[in-house]
């Protein structure tokens, strides 16, 4: 059987649900397609790629709503989470984008959005861009601390009575702190400017 670059993503995704980050090589899916790993290098050139085009894809299937529709509070609020939810509902998802975004790799750039809204929010290109990074490695912290609680947890390793677990109030509350100080510099931004 012959297989396209959607079927490979698709059965790699379902590998990183299953068993995770660390399992995902070249040669588990092969197997799991019945072929030799020489054969998915027809599709993908390394690994990196085969990463990227999975980070996407599970990025792909998140939810999605119109940011320029909303206030730019709303938009970052809503595109945060949006990308929480998407790495939660893949085993080691938060590791898997964050690595794919470290190296600059995928298709789907997770900075440009939250920087627009924050542009709209009345910051300057280099602010928003900061503030947009900051947002993200927010979200990659807070998911990726989630996750690791959330497979301790099922695998017997921790106590879940004693931990207690990140949740959506404190990720709100969190990213309400990166957002009032960017409100605040862009006030004092619009201060500087009136006054000069």
């Amino acid at each position: 059987m012959r297989y396209r670059r959607a079927d490979i993503v698709e059965r790699a995704v379902d590998v990183l649900d299953q068993y995770g980050l660390a399992d995902l090589s070249m040669r588990r899916i092969a197997s799991e397609l019945g072929l030799q790993p020489s054969a998915l290098y027809h599709h993908f050139g390394n690994k990196q790629e085969l990463l990227a085009a999975v980070a996407d894809e599970v990025l792909q299937r998140g939810r999605h709503a119109d940011h320029d529709r909303l206030a730019w509070e709303a938009a970052v609020s809503a595109i945060s989470h949006e990308l929480r939810d998407a790495m939660l509902a893949y085993r080691d998802g938060a590791e898997l984008v964050a690595t794919v975004q470290a190296f600059g790799l995928g298709t789907r750039s997770l900075v440009e959005p939250l920087a627009a809204a924050f542009s709209r929010g009345g910051l300057g290109d280099d602010l928003a861009r900061a503030a947009a990074a900051t947002v993200l490695h927010f979200v990659f912290g807070f998911v990726t601390e989630e996750q690791i609680h959330l497979q301790a947890s099922s695998a017997g390793a921790i106590d879940d009575d004693r931990l207690v677990r990140p949740g959506t109030g404190s990720f709100d509350l969190g990213l309400s702190f990166i957002v009032d100080g960017a409100r605040h510099r862009s006030e004092q931004a619009a201060g500087a400017s009136a006054s000069a």
